[in-house]
């Protein structure tokens, strides 16, 4: 029994001494670690103030060179500035000695008329001396006063001059107005010959030559769906007869008819010829004439030589290229009667630049009036208040035909260089005016009916083309529509034979596989 007791303690004891063991080795593990973790902040404590001082040195040696480029800087600009004061300096003392040679010579004349001046007074006292001397000597031989002497001489002489006057007036009278005549026709004479502008008869088709008659079959396509789609799409009228390697484009809008024929002359050169690529070949077709019309109106603005017009009215100026009046180009006549204005301006001694001005901006309203309701005069008018153009150009714009009285010099001198523009032999026909004036009537009329799309008038006026929006006219309304529009155009146009009106419903789905 004792000796499983002393076993037993000794037991106790081990442990005791195990678990003391077992601290010590902890807290000596613990305190190696704590060691460690101090010396590794203490590294990286030293890594970060080597790395602050080296951002440090950087951003001291970045500040210095932008200090140093500032101050290379500054001492240009003060380097520049001096020489510009220098200059300045310069041209200040050539001036001074330039004013101090003039006064100098003002000086000399001054004493000269001082001392004319002198000699005159005298030369006046000795006449005036005579004068009294001859005075008293009258009064001596004709035995009247001075005051009665005076009173007789100026009746007399209030006669004869008031006789004279009336002469003289009725002279001037009619040399001034004989001599205004004759400035008035050498004025007019003259600008017309210095403006001598060829006059080109405007036609209503276009030739476009073909490689070979092969052709002629590829742009009519399978069953004629390559022609009808060019003619859909343009509303240009293409004939295709015998004659050899050549298509004709009919139609009495020029701008319709350039589309038709560069976007025919693409395709031609392109060879693939079906409606997707004329679709395609016609859209680019409108943007290169978009792009035509605003480099004609820069190149008339350019030719007639003024400045700050709005692009806008640039734009409207290019697209009067492709309209005409009575057979006359738009754009062509009233770059003639800017020049005409300039000129006659320059004779009489008024604003050229502003003449300019007004007479190539007189028919402006030309340019859209088959769009907007109002004579080309209103519109044109308005365009140029809308663009902020002067009063003057306003008033000359709105005063070429007379519905408004002109306010200035200028607005006669439109209205002079428009009559001569227009009166010129050979500068307007009639007959073309009249054609394309019956055609868009006929393109109004259908136009103005609801739920149409487009509308072109083609064969020469004896058809109309007109497409409607699926979504608005049914197949049911457009034999009511066709029949409305024919009514119509019996009961507003006069015209010879018969029109045709033919009513197109299309509907389209487009989709993509991607």
């Amino acid at each position: 029994m004792g000796y499983y007791i002393i076993e037993g303690v000794i037991a106790l004891v081990l442990i005791v001494v195990a678990w003391f063991v077992a601290i010590a080795y902890r807290k000596n593990i613990a305190e190696a670690k704590i060691g460690t973790a101090e010396e590794q902040a203490k590294e990286i404590i030293n890594e970060a103030q080597k790395t602050a001082e080296a951002k440090k040195r950087e951003a001291m040696l970045e500040a210095k060179e932008d200090a140093l480029k500032t101050r290379n800087e500054l001492e240009k600009e003060v380097k520049d500035r001096r020489g510009e004061l220098s200059r300045m300096e310069k041209r200040i003392l050539a001036r001074e000695e330039n004013i101090d040679r003039k006064a100098e010579a003002v000086e000399k004349k001054e004493n000269s008329l001082a001392q004319k001046e002198n000699a005159i007074e005298k030369q006046k006292a000795k006449i005036d001396e005579l004068q009294a001397k001859k005075l008293q000597e009258l009064e001596r031989i004709s035995g009247l006063t001075s005051e009665q002497a005076k009173e007789y001489l100026l009746k007399t002489v209030e006669d004869e001059v008031k006789h004279e006057t009336a002469v003289m007036v009725k002279e001037l009278e009619t040399r001034a107005k004989e001599e205004a005549n004759k400035k008035a026709r050498d004025y007019v004479v003259t600008a017309i010959q210095k403006c001598a502008v060829d006059h080109v008869s405007e036609t209503t088709i276009s030739l476009v030559q073909l490689p070979n008659d092969e052709m002629k079959g590829r742009i009519i396509g399978r069953e004629g769906r390559n022609i009808r789609t060019l003619e859909t799409m343009t509303g240009v009228d293409l004939i295709i007869d015998d004659t050899p390697e050549a298509v004709i484009l009919s139609s009495f809008d020029p701008v319709r008819r350039e589309v038709a024929r560069i976007a025919l002359e693409k395709l031609i050169v392109d060879g693939r010829i079906h409606p997707a690529r004329i679709e395609e070949m016609v859209e680019k077709a409108q943007k290169e004439v978009e792009t035509m019309m605003r480099e004609e109106g820069e190149a008339a603005v350019l030719d007639v030589g003024i400045h700050g017009l709005h692009p806008e009215l640039v734009r409207l100026l290019g697209k009067m290229k492709f309209r005409t009046s009575y057979g006359q180009n738009a754009l062509k006549h009233s770059v003639e009667v800017a020049h005409l204005c300039g000129l006659l301006a320059g004779e009489i001694g008024v604003d050229v630049k502003v003449a300019k001005r007004a007479g190539l901006l007189h028919d402006i309203g030309k340019s859209i009036d088959h769009e907007i309701e109002g004579s080309h005069v209103q519109i044109g008018a308005d365009l140029c208040r809308k663009y902020k153009e002067s009063a003057i150009v306003v008033n000359a714009v709105e005063a070429h035909h007379g519905d408004v009285e002109p306010e200035s010099l200028i607005a006669c001198l439109v209205q002079a260089a428009d009559t001569i523009s227009a009166a010129r032999p050979g500068a307007r026909r009639e007959t073309l005016e009249t054609y394309t004036t019956r055609l868009k009537k006929l393109e109004d009329i259908a136009n103005s009916h609801k739920g149409v799309d487009k509308t072109f008038a083609i064969q020469a006026g004896r058809e109309i083309r007109v497409m409607v929006v699926p979504e608005h006219v049914s197949d049911s309304d457009m034999v009511l529509l066709a029949r409305d529009i024919a009514k119509q155009i019996e009961a507003e146009l006069e015209y010879p034979g018969q029109i045709k009106v033919n009513i197109i419903r299309e509907s389209r789905v487009t989709d993509y596989a991607k």
